[in-house]
């Protein structure tokens, strides 16, 4: 049903992401398809990492680490934004449909009122892309 599982992740928030992280395992085990982890970092040092390198090694890291967990492939999709508050959900939008995923798995916030004015990441995403895309609220 699914061949690439695309899964954006918060390297900085990992711990509030482990209800996505295990729904993505299980449904790429089930359905032995690749599981490919998005993350986002700018080309300025931030808490996570100090370059757009150093980034890509924490991220291929933490997917080698979800695949050990699920005996599924795993692969890595970088993306260094300039304004990530701005760009981000453009950004994931574009990295979806270039990665060819048919399922995102998004961890997502439980909405309240500034939803009414600014849509979450995972909204925009269920709302622009053309794969189907799972909400998991933690």
């Amino acid at each position: 049903m699914f061949k690439r599982i695309v899964v954006p992740v918060d390297l900085a928030h990992v711990s509030k992401l482990e209800k996505a992280l295990r729904l993505a395992r299980d449904l790429a085990q089930k359905y032995e398809a690749e599981l490919c982890y998005v993350g986002v970092t700018t080309s300025t040092p931030s808490a996570v990492s100090r370059t757009p390198e150093e980034f890509m090694r924490k991220l291929q890291a933490f997917a080698a680490e979800q695949a050990k967990s699920s005996q599924s492939t795993a692969s890595t999709h970088t993306i260094v934004s300039h304004d990530p508050t701005i760009q981000m959900d453009r950004e994931l939008e574009e990295a979806i449909d270039e990665l060819g995923a048919d399922l995102v798995v998004m961890a997502s916030h439980v909405p309240n009122v500034a939803d009414y004015v600014w849509s979450g990441h995972g909204a925009h995403i269920a709302a622009h892309s053309n794969a189907s895309v799972m909400l998991v609220r933690d």
